[in-house]
């Protein structure tokens, strides 16, 4: 690619809006290649520009040459000869990219025919795309050839979509974000697929994504772009490890680490609009070492080591837009951008001066630490005791509805949190863990179990009692656009549950501005509607209006999967400060487990609607004991090269949920790495009885629900049965 531009817009009185300006890249034969940055850098708009496939009204610029030949400007049909034979692409989201109404292997089958000379029977299309889909590791190749796009689970979709890719052995691959929707098991099956076709084909791969971790342990390079400019490039270990450009300085001081708890450093501000960038360096509103000729002129990619090596003819230089390479180069990201700034008006806790509340303001706990030694009383803001829910449905068929079985979205979970504590609950998709945070937030009586808030029986509260209950528990959803009237100003959304619990509308009135400053946002903010806002924004209304009642405990659904990484850095610290400052609990919901590294104090492991892992975050994550918690955090990945490269991963085979296959006994045993080397009367325990959660070390409040759990230590009591399962 050589000065690579895309515009939209323009007319006779306005002139276009640039959204990709001036990118260049070169991409070798085998080669990875990430490109990084923010959501609205440009990513996916450059690599859908390769192809041709930049939206309606675009006007794309420059040159992009693939194996020597223009792509740029060819008529449409030319390169509908050139995409899936010499370059292919693997789309963000594989649901929307194939046809709902025809068969996966029909799909694959056909991209065979297509563009093979001569071109193959059907017959013979079909079965080379059952074993493309068996070499990518789908379970059950025939049968998911067999299937339309919308029976498949997102992993099995994602593989199928590498199997089309590479079915004609192109020279490149385009990756757009292949892994931003999955969980981390099925991240790395997705991510091991994409290495084994690159094997196979030799293709070089371009890899869109927002993750850091990705980036370390598959690109070679690796670009980053602001504001639709690369700002630095260079090999992946120089980038991550020694960045001389402050913005990637900041992007690696804001994600989250599995191996350590490490303070976050946010970027401040935010990435400029398209269009409204320059004249100057367009980081330079957001940088600290700004100087008056970073305004004026936007800096030229330079050689970090020598300004010589700043040429296109050196793909392998470290190169970095800024004009202060050496002041960068000494400075840590904490030191460039300083500690996390305390927004105003920090004073006052929701619950006072006439707001009924059960919150109680002090210090909170350490993340890492247990906030309360798990005990009974007054300590326990929430308990929750064998909890099962199960959903029964109808499938139409013709003129009847037919009743399908029972499915048990929850088994058995225990959990319990403590007053001013994090509890994280973790696990894969369809483990149950939204389902349980909703059957607490209803304050109802559970199908099965027991639910306790504040010491009351949810299956035995008044109509009354349930409305007095309700200001203690609230919610911080996972998308908050969803959730946020979009007709009604912050301030009224921050107000509404103020009135719905009868406070004076005298104290909602001076209530509301010191809400919006103690979650980082400006008073004059309450007159703008949801709309106007980042999403990072829309989060901080979403946790104010939460916090408008002064809960006792907050339950927090996913409340950064959907933000930047830089965005997502200060909503962590806010969440951290106002446990500090209010001393509410969190129950938190997530499949980040980096973000649980940072923010939990105790953690509980859910696999198929069980609770299989629970103990302190230091315990669990530094000792997993289940299989399944080693599985999980083997696969996080780590956003530093050298030690993600060195790592062992464990990749579970199959897709995460509850298996037909293993409805008695340990439901994981299908997927258990550890399965296979037990003896004959050990596996037919796992199939026989299911394990439950005892003691797994001398950590108190450490359990782990498995028959054989890793490296369990002799000296310590475990009840009857084999001993420790032994290393495979």
């Amino acid at each position: 690619m050589r000065g690579l531009t895309v515009a939209f817009g323009g007319g006779r009185r306005r002139p276009p809006v640039p959204v990709v300006r001036g990118v260049d890249l070169v991409l070798r034969p085998g080669e990875v290649l990430g490109l990084v940055g923010e959501s609205g850098a440009g990513k996916s708009l450059t690599a859908l520009s390769l192809l041709g496939l930049a939206p309606p009204g675009a006007q794309v610029g420059g040159s992009v040459r693939l194996l020597g030949e223009e792509v740029l400007g060819r008529p449409e049909r030319e390169l509908a000869g050139i995409r899936g034979r010499r370059i292919a692409m693997v789309f963000q989201d594989p649901l929307h990219a194939f046809t709902p109404v025809l068969r996966v292997g029909d799909q694959i089958a056909e991209a065979l025919r297509i563009h093979e000379r001569p071109r193959p029977r059907r017959d013979t299309a079909l079965r080379r795309a059952v074993e493309l889909l068996d070499f990518v590791g789908v379970p059950q190749p025939s049968r998911a050839a067999g299937a339309l796009p919308h029976q498949l689970s997102g992993g099995m979709l994602q593989r199928a979509m590498i199997a089309m890719a590479v079915a004609n052995r192109p020279a490149v691959l385009v990756a757009d974000e292949p892994t931003s929707a999955l969980d981390v098991t099925v991240q790395a099956q997705v991510l091991d697929a994409l290495a084994a076709a690159r094997r196979e084909t030799g293709a070089a791969l371009l890899l869109v994504t927002h993750d850091l971790g990705v980036v370390a342990g598959a690109a070679d390079r690796v670009a980053v772009l602001y504001a639709g400019r690369v700002v630095e490039t260079g090999p992946v270990e120089a980038v991550l490890c020694r960045p001389r450009m402050p913005y990637t300085l900041g992007l690696v001081g804001s994600v989250p680490r599995l191996d350590a708890r490490v303070p976050l450093t946010p970027v401040p501000g935010t990435a400029p609009a398209p269009g409204t960038a320059g004249p100057g360096c367009p980081f330079a509103p957001r940088c600290p070492l700004a100087e008056p000729e970073c305004r004026t002129a936007e800096p030229p990619l330079t050689g970090v080591d020598s300004p010589s090596r700043a040429d296109a003819s050196a793909p392998d230089a470290h190169e970095a837009a800024c004009r202060r390479i050496p002041e960068v180069r000494h400075r840590s990201a904490a030191e460039l951008f300083g500690p996390p700034t305390q927004p105003p008006g920090r004073g006052g806790t929701p619950g006072r001066g006439g707001t009924p509340g059960h919150g109680a303001p002090g210090q909170g706990s350490t993340p890492g630490q247990d906030a309360t030694p798990q005990g009974t009383g007054a300590d326990v803001v929430l308990r929750v005791s064998g909890l099962g829910r199960s959903y029964r449905s109808y499938r139409s068929s013709g003129f009847r509805q037919r009743r399908v079985p029972e499915v048990r979205a929850v088994e058995w979970v225990d959990l319990e949190v403590g007053r001013g504590q994090t509890l994280a609950l973790v696990g894969e998709s369809g483990a149950g863990k939204s389902t349980t945070l909703r059957e607490i937030a209803s304050l109802t009586a559970p199908q099965a179990g027991r639910v306790e808030v504040l010491g009351q029986d949810t299956a035995l509260l008044s109509r009354r009692a349930a409305r007095e209950l309700r200001t203690a528990v609230q919610l911080v959803p996972q998308d908050p656009m969803s959730s946020l009237d979009p007709r009604m100003p912050v301030g009224d959304i921050v107000a509404e549950p103020l009135l719905a619990a009868r406070v004076p509308p005298a104290v909602v009135a001076a209530r509301v501005p010191r809400l919006l400053s103690q979650v980082g946002l400006r008073p004059a903010d309450a007159d703008g509607y949801p709309h106007r806002f980042s999403g990072g924004q829309r989060q901080r209304i979403a946790i104010a209006r939460a916090l408008a009642v002064g809960p006792a405990l907050l339950l927090l659904d996913e409340p950064v999967s959907a933000l930047d990484v830089s965005v997502q850095a200060g909503i962590l610290d806010l969440l951290l400060r106002l446990k500090r400052e209010l001393g509410p609990a969190y129950l938190l919901v997530s499949h980040d487990l980096a973000v649980v590294r940072q923010l939990a104090d105790r953690v509980s492991v859910m696999y198929a609607g069980r609770t299989v892992e629970t103990g302190g975050v230091a315990e669990v994550f530094g000792r997993p004991r289940h299989p399944y918690t080693r599985a999980l955090l083997s696969a996080v990945p780590l956003p530093d090269p050298v030690a993600e490269r060195s790592r062992r991963r464990i990749v579970l085979p199959g897709d995460p949920g509850p298996d037909p296959r293993t409805a008695s006994g340990c439901g994981f045993r299908a997927r258990c790495p550890h399965h296979a080397v037990l003896s004959a009367t050990e596996r037919r325990r796992c199939a026989q009885e299911v394990p439950r959660g005892r003691a797994a070390g001398p950590e108190a409040g450490h359990t782990v629900a498995c028959h054989f759990p890793h490296d369990l230590p002799r000296d310590f009591p475990h009840d009857e049965g084999p001993g420790p399962v032994r290393r495979p």
